[in-house]
């Protein structure tokens, strides 16, 4: 009976011993567990390499920048280089100045933009004034808000094209289209169907915008219209210093806050190839 009784004594002693481990192992998986919830790695946690191409007008050729280094470009590549998330930025700077939206759409179809957009983390454009300024000229006596219309028909369809192209050859590049201005505000500012025609066509463009993933607008109309200051060059049509230096100001803001955080991390690795950091 004695025996039964410590045998007994045993089995239960066993048994409780089981359960607290199992119940310590619980407690330890549901530490671990809750241990495993990440949180969002901030941006300069790893400081990423960028590879950068800008395509457009005369805004990205830089016309009216007196150090003619590439208007709002070298600006934002000082800004993302301070930048702590940043360790490098290369940009391809290919604007061409009178460029439209159409001769836009050739100049991405060459081979030396193409290789450069292959492996561009980014593509920023500016387009379209001069979509718009071709109307201006063609009807300077007339102007008339159809012949706009009918000029924005044929926009909407090239920047759909550009979107088209790019995401052909890069389908992982981050898209970042600077919208227009008016640059005859400040001395013409009693034309104001151009100051409506603009708002339009920058409307029309975040529409487009919004069909295709990874992509972003910039606004910097206000730039121009909220200020004193004169922000352009003495053609009264181009930015001046100040102007370029404020764009680049508005697309580094966007770049920080929306589109770096979609940008993978990218680190030079040793020998040949880059290495992606997954966050």
């Amino acid at each position: 009976m004695v025996k039964k009784l410590t045998l007994i004594f045993w089995i239960i002693l066993l048994l409780a011993s089981c359960s607290s481990v199992n119940h310590s192992e619980i407690i330890h998986s549901e530490k671990e567990s809750r241990l495993t919830v990440k949180e969002e790695i901030p941006l300069d946690f790893f400081p990423r390499n960028l590879t950068v191409a800008a395509v457009g007008d005369s805004l990205t050729q830089g016309v009216g920048d007196s150090t003619e280094r590439g208007g709002y470009v070298p600006y934002l590549e000082k800004s993302l280089e301070k930048d702590k998330s940043v360790q490098d930025a290369v940009f391809y700077n290919f604007g061409v100045k009178g460029n439209r939206s159409d001769q836009l759409l050739k100049k991405l179809g060459t081979d030396e933009v193409k290789d450069v957009v292959k492996k561009a983390d980014a593509v920023i454009i500016t387009i379209g004034g001069n979509d718009v300024m071709k109307v201006v000229r063609e009807n300077f006596s007339n102007l008339k808000l159809r012949a706009f219309a009918k000029e924005k028909e044929t926009y909407e369809q090239n920047l759909t094209e550009v979107l088209d192209s790019i995401k052909e050859v890069n389908p992982n590049s981050k898209i970042v289209l600077i919208g227009l201005y008016n640059p005859f505000l400040k001395w013409f500012s009693e034309i104001t169907e151009i100051n409506a025609i603009v708002g339009d066509w920058n409307d029309t463009s975040q529409e487009i915008l919004r069909n295709y993933s990874g992509t972003y607008f910039v606004e910097i109309d206000d730039i121009f219209e909220n200020t004193d200051d004169n922000l352009l060059f003495t053609d009264y049509f181009h930015p001046n210093d100040k102007g370029y230096e404020l764009i680049a100001g508005r697309v580094h803001q966007i770049l920080r806050e929306e589109v770096l955080k979609d940008i993978p991390y990218k680190r030079k690795a040793e020998g040949n190839g880059e290495k992606l950091i997954e966050r």
